[in-house]
C-alpha cells in the first residue's frame, strides 16, 4: 500500500515550505512536488495556494487533512493489531498495582503471558493507587491497577473498570468472631486491628466505614504486605480486613452485614498515548480473565 503521498501531504502542511518538507521526508525535492503534483491531479482540488512565503492550505487542503490524519491513524492501529495477531518477539510491559493485585491477580495472568511471548521484558511495580497514577502519568509505567474513583485523572487518563473486590474479616483462631460468616461493625468494638498502612485506599475505606459506624477500635499494627497481615491475625495479634482473593482454599472471611466493604479495581493508561503491542495485549488479556477460583461470593451465606 501506497501511502507516500498522503505521508508527504501531511509533513507539506506541518512545514510550509517544500524544501523543508523534502529535507524531513529524506526525498529530493522534486520527488515531493511529483507526489503533492500526482495527489492533486487524482483529488482534482489544489491542496495549497502557492506564495513566496511557502505554502497554505487551501479550504480543499484544510478539510482533507483532517480525513488522511485520520486514515493513517487507523492504519497505524490496523498494524499495530497485526502485529499483536502475529505475536510479538520483542518489547517492554510495565505495570504496577497495589498489593491485591500483585500478590493475587495478575501473576497467573503474567505467567501465561510470559509462557506465550517469552521475548517481551516484563516489570511490576507494588505501589499505592496514588503512586500508581503518578507512575502510569509520568510515563513510567504503561498499565496501573488502581481503586476506582482515580481523582484529578481528567482527560490525561484512560480508566477501565476491571474486577470488583470486597474486603472480608479474618480473626484469630478462638476469637469469639471465629466462624461467623457476617458481622456487624458493632460486634468489633474494643478489638485490636492490624491493617493497612494509613492513607492508602484500602485503609482509607476501613477507616471512613469504622468512622461512619462509630465503633471504638484499637489500631495495633500497620503493615503494607498482606501475607504479612494474614500471619499476624494467624498468631492471634489481632483481627483484620483483607480482600476476598487473598482467601484461598476453605478461607471465606466475614462479609459485612451493614453493607459490603466493596470497591471496584480498575486499570489506567495515558490518554494521549496509544499503547504498545505488548501493554495493548497483555490488556486485552486482563479483560477477558474470570474470577480466580476460591475468590467468589459467599452471597448466600448465613450468619451464625
Amino acid at each position: 500500500m501506497d501511502i507516500g503521498p498522503l505521508q508527504s501531504f501531511l509533513i507539506i502542511a506541518e512545514e510550509g515550505h517544500m524544501t523543508r518538507a523534502a529535507q524531513r521526508l529524506h526525498l529530493t525535492q522534486p520527488a515531493v512536488s511529483a507526489q503533492l503534483k500526482r495527489l492533486e491531479e487524482e483529488l482534482g482540488q489544489a491542496l495549497f495556494h502557492r506564495t513566496p512565503k511557502g505554502l497554505v492550505l487551501t479550504q480543499a487542503g484544510t478539510v482533507f487533512r483532517g480525513y488522511v490524519e485520520d486514515a493513517l491513524r487507523r492504519l497505524d492501529d490496523g498494524a499495530e493489531a497485526l502485529a499483536r495477531l502475529a505475536g510479538l518477539e520483542q518489547g517492554t510491559l510495565s505495570i504496577g498495582g497495589g498489593a491485591t493485585a500483585t500478590t493475587y491477580l495478575l501473576p497467573a495472568l503474567l505467567g501465561r503471558f510470559h509462557e506465550r511471548h517469552p521475548a517481551i521484558r516484563i516489570f511490576i511495580r507494588e505501589q499505592g493507587s496514588r503512586g500508581v497514577v503518578d507512575a502510569v502519568l509520568a510515563g513510567q509505567l504503561d498499565l496501573g491497577v488502581v481503586t476506582l474513583p482515580v481523582e484529578e485523572a481528567g482527560a490525561r487518563l484512560t480508566v477501565t473498570p476491571w474486577v470488583e473486590d470486597e474486603l472480608r474479616l479474618i480473626v484469630p483462631p478462638g476469637h469469639r468472631l471465629a466462624g461467623r460468616r457476617t458481622f456487624r461493625w458493632g460486634d468489633l468494638a474494643g478489638i485490636g486491628l492490624v491493617l493497612f498502612e494509613a492513607n492508602t485506599s484500602v485503609r482509607n475505606l476501613i477507616d471512613g466505614r469504622l468512622a461512619e459506624s462509630g465503633t471504638p477500635v484499637e489500631i495495633v499494627m500497620e503493615l503494607r504486605s498482606i501475607e504479612s497481615i494474614k500471619e499476624m491475625v494467624a498468631q492471634g495479634i489481632g483481627a483484620a480486613f483483607v480482600s476476598r482473593y487473598a482467601l484461598r482454599g476453605r478461607e471465606e472471611g466475614a462479609r459485612c452485614a451493614d453493607g459490603p466493604l466493596a470497591r471496584t479495581l480498575g486499570v489506567v493508561h495515558r490518554a494521549d498515548r496509544r499503547l504498545g503491542a505488548a501493554a495493548g495485549a497483555f490488556l486485552d488479556e486482563m479483560r477477558a480473565m474470570e474470577t480466580p477460583r476460591g475468590a467468589r461470593d459467599g452471597a448466600g451465606s448465613q450468619a451464625q
